[in-house]
């Protein structure tokens, strides 16, 4: 009987596996796929998993090491998850080792034993729930949780586009209700760690069973003992960011992508893989719906269900007696305006306020001011590591690059000329806390934004405080722009609606009326009319007109159209190659060799660069990119499998850091 060789993946950036022969006369239960093992490899040892088996070697049957320890009894990740993780790797092109690690919570990529520890808190707790909380649907969520519940033995991708307020999530709690009535688990993915928990307070509320987090929010240990909840069966409903798409769920009924056109389900660095996209993946693997919910979905999106290939729902009206918020846009060309608040505004808030009502103003800049300026010469404070201005942070009395986080005291002279004549240029979201407290001195004001929001149940207890009305003044980041329910804002105003103009990024406009709009969604949402103000210098864009009269299914289809006549995804696939390195030489000569090589590939597709970033250095390093464009997907998948191989020979490629990013979000 030939001796079986393991097929293992291992956490290195190789594109492959890796062969070992099992350990002497271990049981066949041992060489089970999906176990962790224990092997050499170079001088370390690291944790693997086996993928498979095989009677011939890749090597020389001399030069197989032995696998130094069997981890786990049974698989720890399931079979759904290793063929997504299989599917990942093909797609994404991506190293399988590094994909299946990143499918493990951080404690069993470290060996540790996977079975639940101690926590301070528990997180597996069975609430008290009401089940008169349920709300009456009105016939437009009635036909869209009719439609879902149809669906839940096939595999249907369902895009519920309702507008903010419409009821998306009682439409999503009462699909679920079917699911776990069947013995289903639910899986529900939402893009940002301040959504998570005020949707576990709703989903708690609502339901009999235990419904975990899992998010980076979390310590390891209650990470883990969520995982094996999940993994077991014994949570039923697992709400969590993108990563929780990995969580083995051995009777997953149904899948909801809340938010589903949010970056923040796009992994930026490292694996570079789309949670929505994966999602869709396992869900067709499992055979079970997929819905994903948004009052303003991605193009590519929108494209899919245009072309048969997504179910759509619309709820076009808002839940209740609640209406849609009325927009006004002001002109601040030539007016007086005091920290970016022009005196439109301030007249409005003040009439909001004296009401007892709330009002909400949005600026997605953080910190004092986004530039530290000298009145005499000119001089601004850049970071030296990256092609960047330095926020000044007025309460912690710091400079601080907000793309490498590096911090500096605040000088005392210009660096330039000597002159103490240094001046906090524009505004941000701590200089606005600090003119609105002199304006609206009797008034509680609540600043959401990444500076103080770090420490773990911060934003919880900000959410707490503004929904029982102890704060009357939001001032926000996009944090505060996202599937917030806040029911006694009746004003908000968004102070700078002019950064979406002037991007390179051809997605800009579409994220600039994703965000307009979801910011303005959340004014209005219950009894009590809503007012949305908007300060502009380009009151009179189309784009503009377009979002706020015709609302965001025309302006999708008018970019839509913009997008098809350039040759822009949906209508073609791209790719970014990108490289980084200390010096731009060793940059540009990569990415020179590489194209040379993609070019004698034989491919009729377009290859464009390569060009610097926009910022062309960050952290230090020089960075620059080619882009790959394709009409066909399946074009543009085999070109990438052919020439991968020979860019990985490239004798320059040590010099460099470089990746390759399927389907990126953000161009540069």
């Amino acid at each position: 009987m030939h001796m079986k060789i393991l097929r293992i993946a291992v956490p290195t950036p190789l594109r492959q596996y890796f062969d070992y022969l099992p350990l002497e006369n271990a049981a066949e239960q041992a060489c089970a796929v999906g176990v962790r093992v224990r092997v050499p490899f170079q001088r370390r040892e690291l944790i693997g998993i086996v993928m498979g088996h095989t009677l011939t070697a890749d090597v020389a049957p001399e030069r197989l090491k032995t696998v130094l320890e069997v981890l786990d009894t049974e698989p720890v990740l399931s079979g759904d998850v290793l063929q997504l993780c299989l599917w990942a790797a093909d797609y994404y092109h991506d190293a399988i080792g590094e994909i299946v690690a990143n499918a493990l919570p951080v404690l069993l990529r470290q060996g540790k034993p996977c079975q639940p520890g101690r926590t301070k808190k528990r997180i597996e707790e069975i609430p008290a729930f009401d089940p008169a909380l349920q709300l009456n649907l009105n016939p437009e969520q009635q036909v869209a949780v009719a439609q879902v519940q149809a669906a839940l033995d096939v595999f249907q991708v369902f895009l519920l586009d309702g507008v903010t307020g419409s009821g998306k999530t009682e439409v999503y709690l009462q699909v679920i209700q079917a699911v776990l009535q069947a013995g289903k688990q639910v899986l529900v993915l939402v893009p940002e760690i301040g959504l998570t928990p005020q949707t576990i307070q709703r989903f708690r509320a609502r339901f009999a069973t235990s419904v975990l987090a899992l998010h980076s929010g979390l310590t390891e240990r209650e990470r883990l003992n969520a995982w094996i909840a999940a993994k077991s069966g014994q949570a039923q409903i697992i709400i969590g960011t993108r990563s929780a798409v990995f969580t083995p769920l051995p009777h997953l009924g149904l899948i909801i992508v809340d938010e589903e056109h949010d970056l923040s389900f796009k992994q930026q660095d490292g694996f570079r893989y789309h949670a929505r996209d994966m999602a869709i993946m396992r869900a067709h693997l499992n055979k079970i719906p997929i819905v994903l919910g948004s009052a303003t979905p991605a193009l590519e999106t929108m494209f899919n269900a245009q072309q048969g290939k997504f179910r759509y729902v619309c709820l076009p009206h808002r839940a209740g007696n609640a209406l849609l918020p009325t927009f006004h846009v002001v002109d601040i060309r030539n007016q007086t305006l005091e920290q970016g608040l022009s005196p439109t505004l301030l007249q409005m808030m003040q009439e909001h306020l004296a009401r007892d009502e709330q009002v909400m103003l949005f600026l997605n800049r953080r910190g004092y001011a986004p530039v530290l300026l000298c009145h005499a010469c000119g001089w601004m404070v850049d970071c030296k590591r990256c092609d960047m201005r330095m926020t000044y942070h007025k309460s912690t009395a710091r400079l601080h690059c907000h793309h490498c986080e590096m911090q500096k005291k605040i000088p005392v002279v210009c660096e330039a000329c000597g002159e103490k004549t240094l001046q906090a240029v524009g505004v941000g979201t701590e200089r606005l806390e600090d003119v609105l407290k002199k304006y609206f001195p009797k008034h509680s004001i609540a600043r959401i934004d990444r500076d103080n929001t770090q420490r773990k149940g911060s934003m919880e207890k900000l959410l707490t405080n503004i929904q029982a009305g102890l704060h009357h003044i939001l001032i926000g980041t996009q944090m505060l722009a996202k599937g917030h329910h806040f029911p006694n804002v009746t004003l908000v105003a968004i102070v700078d609606a002019d950064g979406g103009f002037f991007s390179s990024d051809f997605r800009a406009f579409e994220r600039m009326g994703q965000l307009l709009l979801q910011v303005a969604g959340r004014a209005g949402r219950v009894n009590k009319p809503g007012k949305v103000v908007m300060q502009t210098h380009h009151p009179d864009h189309p784009l503009l007109f377009q979002l706020f009269n015709d609302r965001y299914q025309q302006f999708a289809s008018t970019l839509l159209q913009e997008r098809a006549a350039a040759c822009l995804p949906p209508y073609a696939h791209i790719a970014l190659v990108r490289a980084e390195a200390f010096e731009d030489k060793h940059v540009l000569a990569f990415l020179t060799e590489a194209k040379t090589l993609m070019q004698a590939a034989g491919f009729s597709l377009q290859i464009l660069g390569p060009v610097p970033a926009p910022m062309p250095r960050r952290a230090g390093r020089y960075r620059a990119q080619l882009l790959l464009q394709a009409k066909q997907r399946a074009h543009l998948q085999q070109f990438l499998k052919q020439v991968l191989p020979d860019i990985e020979k490239i004798p320059s490629k040590h010099r460099v850091r470089w990746s390759l990013d399927v389907d990126p979000v953000e161009m540069f």
